[in-house]
């Protein structure tokens, strides 16, 4: 009976591995459950560590190979996209204008049309105004023509150069003297920038008080203001090459020069038409504006020595 019952189970065991033999796939019967070669006694090392087997490498291509097309593809992610493109242009625009409002680019850029001829006309116009007759600036189509076509016209080129010549200059000067410091050389450029503020400050308020119409602007007075530092640089100059005599002579000639340069090219824009031809001025308003003219003009020579005198010993 034990017999019987052994060989019965025996035969039946021999049936069902049979018929797994045959339902597994001829071609997985030479590779091992590992994904290894049967054959193969040793284990392949020749590729890279933790580079997967070549029968998954498809896989990870289609989803990792490419997020970026796959990021592009998603149409959130092209809203927000486009949505960020509008606010960024909308916040130039909103800049642009903020910055026009305060700061008229479009009017800067008029008062740097300048080139090498009209600088050359201008510095010489600026310390030597006597023989120069015809002083209007010249206009087209109710638009003043640009500094470069215009000797009269108000630049900022040569203010704003002057300013930074003068404290190259100035730094010479207190070199020369053993004198210099990065500490003084700021604060001679911060006096400097400080009474040409407070001067156009100044100019600006005695304009409103004396209630002149004149189509003087602020950076216009900033340019005339500013053209006193050539003096200064003529000044200093001078007086590093020939002493305090020849800075004292060279000062006088550029403080006369710039007063009758202010003068001749302010009473365009302050005083009445008929001053301006000539005409004996008349009215109580009119002899305020020529004083202011006057007044203005005058404190060029003042400035010019007050920012200058320590620099040559």
């Amino acid at each position: 009976m034990d017999m019987d019952y052994t060989a019965t189970q025996s035969v039946f065991r021999q049936r069902k591995l049979t018929y797994v033999d045959q339902t597994i796939d001829p071609e997985m019967r030479n590779t091992s459950m590992d994904g290894t070669d049967p054959s193969q006694l040793f284990d392949d090392t020749s590729a890279a560590p933790g580079v997967q087997p070549t029968g998954f490498q498809g896989q990870g291509v289609g989803t990792m190979g490419h997020p970026g097309r796959t990021l592009l593809s998603d149409p959130m992610s092209n809203l927000a996209m486009a949505y960020g493109s509008s606010l960024a242009s909308q916040g130039k625009d909103l800049v642009d204008k903020n910055l026009d409002r305060f700061l008229p680019i479009s009017k800067l850029k008029y008062y740097f049309a300048v080139d090498t001829v009209y600088v050359g006309k201008k510095l010489g116009l600026l310390v030597f105004p006597y023989m120069h007759q015809n002083w209007e600036v010249s206009y087209q189509q109710d638009t003043p023509v640009a500094p470069r076509f215009d000797i009269n016209a108000p630049d900022l080129y040569i203010p704003a150069m002057g300013f930074i010549t003068y404290i190259l200059v100035a730094g010479l000067a207190l070199g020369t003297q053993n004198r210099f410091t990065p500490e003084i050389l700021g604060m001679q450029a911060s006096s400097a920038l400080v009474w040409l503020i407070m001067e156009v400050l100044v100019v600006l308020l005695s304009l409103y008080l004396v209630t002149v119409n004149t189509d003087l602007t602020t950076i216009d007075l900033v340019a005339f203001s500013g053209y006193k530092y050539v003096g200064m640089i003529v000044g200093v100059v001078a007086g590093l090459l020939f002493g305090r005599t020849g800075y004292y002579l060279t000062l006088l000639w550029c403080c006369i020069s710039i007063f009758v340069f202010m003068i001749r090219t302010l009473r365009l824009k302050l005083l009445s038409e008929a001053a301006a031809q000539g005409v004996l001025v008349h009215g109580a308003r009119n002899q305020l504006r020529m004083y202011l003219t006057m007044s203005i003009a005058a404190a060029q020579p003042i400035f010019m020595y007050w920012l200058t005198y320590h620099l040559v010993r």
